[in-house]
């Protein structure tokens, strides 16, 4: 069951209680869209490039009828679906940067190695390479560096090694498989906290689907849409998003092209109780900008 992260403290940021419009550009199963609608936003735009949650967010979302504008699109097209809607500036928007439980949970998405599926990885199965796809096309070099930069995993050159050779033998088509030849890569001694196929797993997915490309230009592009005393929201839940959301804030505002300030000078995390209930939430870390003038 997807719980989405850190709802109320997104509804207090963005105050929807105005009324107006919300962008909610990772909608997933609509959890933070139904929090806004609830609370008082007016319209909602809901992107996301998963098509499969995208139909879930639809039902749920059916209740609020025309005040919600869903959109198969990447978050990083976020210009080019308002432009094509003709909305101009809006009064809030969101983003949550994770993998939803429902991505993870679901049989044949390929996200994880707690059963022996296709290695797909894909957020929008319409297109791009699977991740079988990518580890067969990508050479060992590169393949470490990307284990190295998005697993943070410090025998990626190891584990590439190990997956280029299985690979020579016969294809890694399954997560089973990948599972299988990284652990064999990985010295273990005694008890491990989090398996140790999760880091180059992790780095996987954020590969293939690009998931820091051009991350820095959609928040800009996000700031730029929004109105004056409108907020930009930002949920991110590995340290490699959570530094580009940092960095980029903070350039916006020094850089002062638009009059933007930090509302959030350390990141929003959260609490016992949520972290007891959802044990997924306890990584995520809210950020959040607004435009002051």
């Amino acid at each position: 069951m997807h719980e989405p992260v850190l709802v109320a403290e997104v509804v207090e940021a963005l105050r929807p209680q105005r009324g107006g419009t919300f962008v909610d550009c990772t909608v997933g199963l609509g959890g933070h869209a139904r929090a806004l609608l609830d609370a008082g936003a007016t319209t909602l735009v809901g992107l996301d490039r998963d098509a499969e949650a995208l139909a879930l967010a639809g039902a749920v979302l059916a209740p609020f009828g025309p005040r919600v504008t869903l959109v198969h699109a990447d978050y990083r097209d976020l210009e080019a679906e308002l432009d094509r809607l003709g909305v101009g500036e809006v009064d809030g928007i969101v983003a949550d940067l994770g993998v939803s439980s429902m991505q993870l949970d679901a049989e044949g998405r390929g996200f994880s190695f707690r059963r022996d599926e296709p290695l797909d990885m894909r957020m929008d199965r319409s297109r791009g390479v699977t991740a079988a796809e990518w580890i067969a096309a990508t050479d060992e070099r590169a393949m470490a560096d990307a284990i190295f930069a998005y697993g943070e995993e410090r025998f990626a050159r190891r584990i590439a090694r190990r997956i280029a050779r299985a690979r020579d033998e016969a294809p890694i088509a399954t997560t089973g498989q990948l599972a299988a030849v990284v652990r064999q890569a990985v010295p273990t001694r005694g008890y491990q906290r989090i398996d140790p196929a999760t880091r180059t797993f992790q780095a996987i997915r954020i590969a293939v689907n690009r998931e820091l490309d051009r991350l820095d230009a959609f928040l800009e592009a996000a700031a730029g849409r929004l109105a004056v005393g409108a907020r930009l929201a930002i949920i991110s839940f590995h340290s490699l998003e959570d530094r580009v959301v940092k960095h980029t804030f903070r350039a916006m505002v020094a850089a002062g092209r638009l009059a933007l300030g930090l509302v959030t000078r350390r990141p929003v995390v959260p609490g016992d109780e949520e972290v007891g209930r959802n044990p997924r939430a306890r990584s995520a870390k809210l950020r959040v900008m607004e435009r002051l003038a």
